[in-house]
């Protein structure tokens, strides 16, 4: 019983917030950010479920637990080999220790933000207290298309009519939970079929993308996606209509150049083995562009070693330039003062790990292989071709996932060296990059999520 001294507070006033690996850390950071901007801000704390919660300690929100960077780094639901050393590092005594904090927290009183999959939602819901689901792992896009027709490979994993099986709906169905945030339309319509408080309200991941250089500030403005490239009886010889003058030498009044966004994913040693595959895809570019210039920019996680992307570049030819040396402005006005750049032939490339929204919004197309950044920048508007590799994230199962959750938006290439021929199809075809723009805004949604979740969960709480 709680003793009669203890005050007791209300979910409108005092929150905790789980999560269950790092890209679900940055949203619910986000959400929380939101929440800080509410008129009245709730007393907040958080528990990350995998991982140390740097995210949240950035922004000075209390940890009320235990927690630890797990072998897997949160993808052992894609890997089986990758559960087992998880459980070998300790996940189960971590898993207990972090139940038996939230219970004692939850003693208090106050709500619950579960942000993840099943693992934060039940635990939220075994807190006894209110609580909140942002759904990040599902959506019925990977069961079906906008028509409704299940995908032949997922029709046994549909059998209960849901992305999300009966005990999942049965917990965001309870009394207790006050809000369910899907992260897209189709999913939220299908939940609340079941009589579950679901709003369509966006998706977070895409807030906090907007460049730190906004296109009006650049003096060479990019033409549209899709207008470099144009059909001619040479075939793929030479597929770009720009000027063949060098990177180094072209004016900022010409025609923009085809900018390619390279993304190798954020966790080592994957992402190292990644940018391997990567610069095989590029080298196929560079010599179907032959003599146009070409831009690549790597958007590098900044837990990265630099190095490591660097170090494959100058085994290849790449040379190092500084940026004061490439004379297209848009360069110059890059916002990251220690990018690296590089220069080979007709091409350019910089490691950015400083300018990430700049990188996904300069981007013409990506070559991707991420599960977050890939999103992202789809969510923009933008067509991504991925190549699947050895995991324990991107591997061909989850990339294959992918191309069912993002649509025609993404094209998965099993071989590098037929990326440059599918970058071609993609870049000539008007009506297809008219339905990826449209299609990007359909599965992310527009920016704004964070601000729309943490005003309707102060709502949904302050009716308790």
């Amino acid at each position: 019983m709680l003793p009669s001294h203890l005050f007791r507070y209300s979910a409108h006033d005092r929150l905790l917030c789980l999560s269950n690996g790092h890209g679900e850390d940055v949203i619910a950071v986000r959400i929380l950010q939101a929440l800080q901007a509410q008129p009245q801000v709730p007393k907040l704390a958080a528990l990350p479920l995998v991982g140390e919660g740097r995210a949240y300690q950035q922004l000075g929100i209390p940890l009320i637990g235990p927690v630890k960077a797990m072998p897997s780094g949160g993808f052992i639901y894609m890997d089986g080999r990758q559960f087992v050393r998880d459980v070998q590092g300790g996940l189960v005594q971590l898993t207990l220790h972090q139940f038996q904090a939230i219970r004692q927290w939850a003693k208090q009183g106050g709500g619950i933000l579960a942000v993840g999959d099943i693992v934060p939602l039940v635990l939220a819901w075994l807190s006894g207290i209110p609580y909140a689901f942002v759904g990040t792992a599902k959506s019925e896009y990977y069961l079906r298309d906008e028509t409704g027709r299940l995908f032949p490979q997922t029709f046994l994993d549909g059998w209960s009519g849901s992305v999300y099986y009966p005990w999942e709906r049965w917990l965001m169905s309870r009394p207790r939970c006050r809000a369910v945030f899907p992260r897209d339309s189709i999913t939220t319509r299908m939940l609340q079929k079941w009589d579950i408080p679901a709003f369509d309200l966006g998706n977070p991941m895409m807030d906090g993308l907007e460049p730190k250089v906004s296109q009006a500030q650049m003096d060479n403005a990019p033409l549209p996606v899709g207008r470099r490239f144009t059909r001619s009886t040479r075939e793929t010889s030479s597929v770009l209509t720009a000027t063949s003058e060098s990177v180094l030498t072209r004016s900022p009044s010409q025609q923009a150049i085809l900018t390619i966004t390279l993304l190798p994913g954020s966790r080592s040693p994957e992402a190292y083995e990644n940018w391997q595959r990567i610069l095989l895809a590029v080298n196929g570019i560079i010599a179907m562009a032959a003599p146009e210039p070409v831009i690549f920019l790597a958007a590098i996680a900044p837990s990265l070693s630099l190095e490591s992307f660097s170090y494959p570049l100058r085994l290849q030819g790449w040379q190092s330039i500084l940026a004061a040396q490439l004379t297209q402005t848009t360069l110059q006005s890059f916002p990251d003062p220690t990018a690296q750049w590089f220069i080979r032939d007709q091409a350019v490339l910089g490691l950015s790990q400083q300018a990430y929204g700049d990188c996904l919004h300069r981007g013409d197309c990506a070559i991707a292989m991420a599960g977050t950044a890939t999103e992202q920048f789809v969510g923009l508007g933008k067509p991504a071709i991925t190549l699947p590799g050895k995991g324990p994230q991107f591997t061909p199962t989850f990339a294959e996932a992918q191309t069912r959750l993002l649509g025609e938006s993404v094209c998965l290439v099993a071989d590098p060296a037929d990326v440059a021929v599918t970058l071609y199809r993609l870049l000539t075809d008007t009506a297809a990059l008219e339905r990826i723009a449209a299609n990007g805004r359909d599965r992310m949604g527009i920016p704004g999520a964070a601000g729309r979740i943490a005003q309707c969960l102060m709502q949904q709480f302050q009716t308790i």
